[in-house]
């Protein structure tokens, strides 16, 4: 079996940082979790077990120059951690990577399986409420079991998987300089857009409204409004599609990333993974 750890990096956000720990946790030991909180003024909460967490200087600017500076700093300590582990999954904290249940392996046993040479990526699934079906998130229950819907973003289908010391684009979106491969029975499953209500109380925070992220915010939106007005498709017939799609089709402004040329797949998420995050 594999060495594999897990990185990311946060700046106030326990609601999603409860629930990084307590998945990668579960998957691949809280001892092989690292978690650097962007700014010294953030405690390092009592509540983290045997993760790894440390506050560092804060990676401050506009949203593009800040996600730069983050992603060079998540680069280099991935680097180091790849002097002890096998590999390393890098994701932002609301996103999650799973196997697809019907393989019946965690993580780390499919991890230690599979080709990573040097990447490799799940299919996206962005998560969004469908509001006129779902109601407000309640973080004590698996997000999964409370939320039927994904958008099949290309976005997503990051670069969350290193196998060696690597430069990740800004938010794992890609390897510069090297292909993506995306894996049949992998997901990066996001949650930014889980619940509509935390979204819009986010979408007020002044500070992050003073570094660019309102339009941020509002590329979160739209996708709760997509997830609530497309018809969703079935998922054994529309996933494969769009992951062979996500294969051989490239941005021309970035031929190391996946599109699907901004047309709008909804899925029905099955039944098997709804205890999975």
């Amino acid at each position: 079996m594999k060495n594999i750890c897990a990185v990311t990096m946060v700046r106030n956000d326990d609601f999603f940082l409860r629930k990084w720990i307590a998945y990668y946790g579960a998957q691949l030991g809280e001892e092989n979790l690292y978690v650097f909180l962007d700014g010294k003024d953030q405690p390092v909460p009592e509540w983290c077990g045997r993760a790894n967490v440390v506050a560092c200087e804060r990676k401050a600017g506009n949203v593009a120059r800040a996600d730069r500076l983050r992603i060079d700093f998540l680069s280099a300590r991935a680097a180091e951690l790849l002097d002890r582990y096998d590999l390393v999954i890098g994701t932002d904290v609301d996103e999650f990577l799973v196997v697809d249940p019907a393989v019946g392996k965690p993580l780390r046993a499919y991890l230690s399986e599979i080709r990573c040479a040097p990447c490799v990526s799940g299919l996206g699934l962005d998560i969004g409420q469908h509001l006129e079906l779902e109601q407000p998130i309640d973080p004590s229950r698996p997000f999964l079991e409370q939320r039927r819907f994904a958008f099949l973003y290309s976005r997503y289908t990051k670069a969350s998987v290193i196998s060696r010391p690597v430069a990740w684009g800004s938010g794992f979106h890609r390897v510069r300089h090297h292909n993506y491969r995306i894996d049949p029975n992998l997901y990066l499953v996001h949650f930014g857009c889980v619940d509509y209500n935390r979204l819009k109380e986010r979408s007020g925070d002044q500070g992050r409204l003073a570094e660019g992220w309102a339009k941020h915010f509002a590329k979160r939106a739209r996708t709760i409004r997509i997830v609530t007005e497309h018809k969703a498709s079935r998922w054994e017939r529309t996933v494969p599609w769009v992951r062979r799609m996500q294969r051989l089709c490239r941005p021309i402004f970035a031929l190391n990333k996946p599109t699907t040329f901004g047309i709008k797949w909804v899925v029905e998420i099955p039944e098997r993974f709804r205890n999975l995050v």
